[in-house]
This record gives structure tokens, C-alpha cells and sequence, in this order.
């Protein structure tokens, strides 16, 4: 997925449980671990908010974009889609 989800970084640097933060949140640990794990297809902006709340974070600290392999006509992987 071309989003990784960072929450689990900074539930370390927190030093701080996914029941706990479930519950900071206003979430069901499941549904956290959804997110947490890359899972989840949609975040509510509300949800985003109270987690960056939660963590003392921004929402860049806990979402990152990383480009998806491309395949080359011989089934090469490059790093990303412009082939670098």
C-alpha cells in the first residue's frame, strides 16, 4: 500500500498501549489495529485529529506516502514509478 501507517512508532516513542490509546481515541482497540496495521481503507479527519491529540503528534508523523514498485518490460522492480 502506497500509505504506511506510523502509529506503532509512535505508540513507542509514547511509550503507551493500543488499549490505551484505543480508549484516549474514543476507538475500539480492534478498529485501531486495523488502522495501525496498514489495513484500515479510510481515516475520518475527526479520528486523525483526536490521535494526533492523543499522541502530541501531526498527522505527518503518523501517515507517510511511499511509492509502489513498478515492473519493468522484463519484471524488474524499480524503485518507484519513474524508474529511479
Amino acid at each position: 500500500m502506497p500509505i504506511a501507517v506510523d502509529i506503532d512508532v509512535m505508540l513507542a516513542k509514547r511509550k503507551m498501549s493500543v488499549g490505551e490509546l484505543a480508549e484516549r481515541v474514543g476507538i475500539t482497540p480492534a478498529n485501531l489495529a486495523v488502522l495501525k496495521n496498514g489495513r484500515a481503507k479510510a481515516v475520518r479527519f475527526a479520528t486523525l485529529a483526536a490521535l494526533c491529540e492523543a499522541l502530541d503528534c501531526q498527522p505527518g508523523d503518523l501517515l507517510r506516502w511511499e511509492p509502489t514498485p513498478q515492473r519493468t518490460a522484463d519484471g524488474e522492480r524499480t524503485a518507484d514509478a519513474t524508474g529511479g
